[in-house]
């Protein structure tokens, strides 16, 4: 069969969900037998969302291959169960600087470089650049921002030349719009959707199924008047009501039928029944467990809970996985000092010191180790969170009172995490640091090999400083054993601590690799453990 190419656009506002909506729809199609994968496109001019604060566009998502990528992927990833690559997150800056680059080498034999044909040319070698894998059938392609931005421009140029370069059932576009509910009337209100179609086609986009984020069932009436006026058949419209969680989202759009109306479209048929029983499971005890654990996330971007996005859904798949509801408290690490620290943690059955960058609130995950490490509370520390666990360690155990991070303070004299060697010569910020899989092998018997189930493990990293190994003998001889190690580089990558109940540090990034139907080893055996003690 030929790759079949969906795009799924936006109008009237951002934040829909465009994301989930991909998601759902690639877990369907997956479902009845098709090999799917989905690539955001997004319309900023950073090269990658490496560079931007959290607060900008929430968590930035690392893959295997060590790219940067908009946290959309960790969605696509999760749901689908697949990994995804460089090739899935494309934004404006890396198309300009690949036709720069081009003009620069003098590939363009001295023709004036223009919007169009080169950029969007280039927009579109990247939609089939994926397609070009044969491990894939059908391709999905999200498109960031609004129909109607200036910047998204060259890419909804880009789609409506794909329409016109593919065979018509080789394309799909679903657009993804709003119908709000005027509360003083009374009424759901189709004008906007009306208007962003109408957008949509000026752009030479005619839209084939329309999906309608609603507060309020849509019903027959409203359905069919936005076929009336969008030109869209009125069994491709679906409605997508605002849902309990995101992980509804699929079983909702299965019940619109949104899978066998995009697989109409494509001329295919169900290579197999479909069936969501795993779903449903996960569905059914993320929903209707009474058994509630109370779990902080200590970190500096809490205002924003985007910023740490694959870590919280990481504790709700493992809740669900033990049938227990994971409620998250959301812990401002400048609020907390070694005063106050048991009045932001008494009720807290485990914590999570989150990754970040720079010396704000670090005094903060500090004082918080401290206290869960001194109370028995169950503790996982993820990459900066595993480097605050060593330092505070160090000064509170080991007696080194200015033990830190030479991040924070070049000058220390018991410099526990330090810059890696090879960042040392490194200038540019972005896709610089340690980024991807590496290999890490765990001690025998440990609490992380048991946890894992096996000695070798591949995870995600994202740092540029790590654990100075001058100081693993005095750990190891005091009660915080490093029982993960990347052998090739001798980087320590897991740190426990004895005579606790649970008590890990990685500096690695394991929330990345959790999925629905397959949570994260080491989040399972976390929450496992915080639900053994609380339930006695």
């Amino acid at each position: 069969m030929n790759k079949k190419y969906i795009f799924v656009t936006g109008g009237v506002t951002s934040s829909l969900g465009k994301g989930i909506i991909s998601a759902s729809l690639g877990l369907l199609l997956k479902a009845v037998g098709y090999k799917v994968t989905i690539q955001k496109f997004d319309p900023y001019l950073n090269i990658d969302p490496g560079t931007m604060s959290p607060y900008e566009h929430g968590e930035c998502y690392v893959t295997e291959d060590g790219a940067e990528t908009d946290l959309d992927l960790g969605h696509y990833e999760r749901f689908l169960g697949i990994s995804t690559s460089q090739d899935n997150n494309v934004t404006t800056g890396r198309i300009y600087n690949n036709v720069i680059s081009k003009e620069r080498k003098g590939e363009f034999l001295g023709k004036t470089v223009q919007v169009i044909p080169h950029i969007t040319d280039e927009i579109k070698n990247s939609f089939y650049k994926i397609g070009k894998n044969n491990s894939f059938e059908i391709i999905i392609t999200e498109i960031g921002g609004c129909i109607g931005d200036i910047e998204s421009l060259p890419f909804f140029e880009a789609v409506r030349q794909a329409k016109l370069d593919l065979d018509r059932g080789d394309f799909l576009n679903i657009h993804l719009t709003l119908i709000p509910y005027l509360s003083t009337s009374g009424e759901l209100k189709t004008k906007p959707t009306q208007h962003s179609v109408k957008k949509l086609l000026e752009a030479g986009i005619q839209p084939d199924v329309l999906v309608c984020r609603s507060e309020h069932k849509l019903g027959k009436e409203i359905k069919n008047k936005l076929a009336l006026f969008c030109n869209v058949s009125k069994n491709s419209v679906i409605e997508s009501i605002d849902a309990k969680s995101i992980y509804d989202v699929p079983v909702l759009m299965r019940d619109e039928r949104l899978h066998e109306i995009v697989l109409n479209y494509l001329k295919l048929s169900k290579k197999k029944p479909l069936r969501l029983s795993r779903w449903n499971n996960f569905l059914k005890n993320l929903h209707s467990s009474t058994n509630t654990l109370n779990i902080a996330i200590v970190g500096k971007y809490v205002s924003l809970h985007d910023a740490y996005k694959s870590i919280s859904e990481s504790l709700i798949h493992a809740g669900a996985n033990l049938n227990s509801k994971v409620e998250i408290k959301w812990i401002k690490s400048e609020n907390i000092n070694n005063k106050n620290a048991e009045n932001h943690l008494k009720n807290i059955d485990g914590v999570i010191v989150a990754p970040g960058f720079g010396e704000r609130g670090i005094e903060g995950k500090i004082s918080s180790i401290k206290y869960v490490r001194e109370n028995k509370i169950p503790f996982l520390g993820i990459c900066l969170g595993m480097q605050c666990a060593c330092i505070e360690f160090s000064r509170n155990v080991l007696g080194n009172k200015n033990a830190n991070s030479t991040e924070f303070d070049n000058n220390t004299s018991f410099p526990i995490i330090d810059l890696m060697e090879k960042q040392k010569s490194i200038k540019n910020k972005g896709g610089t640091m340690r980024l991807g899989s590496y290999t890490c092998d765990l001690e025998k018997g440990s609490l992380v090999q048991k946890s894992y189930g096996k000695l070798k493990i591949n995870e995600r990293h994202r740092h540029r400083y790590e654990f100075n190994n001058i100081y693993k003998e005095s750990f190891n001889e005091n009660g915080m054993l490093t029982s993960g190690v990347n052998k090739k580089l001798n980087l320590v990558e897991v740190i426990e601590l004895k005579n606790h109940p649970w008590f890990i540090g990685t500096q690695y990034h394991p929330e990345y690799s959790s999925r629905v139907l397959k949570p994260h080893p080491l989040f399972v055996s976390f929450v496992k453990k915080i639900k053994s003690i609380k339930n006695g």
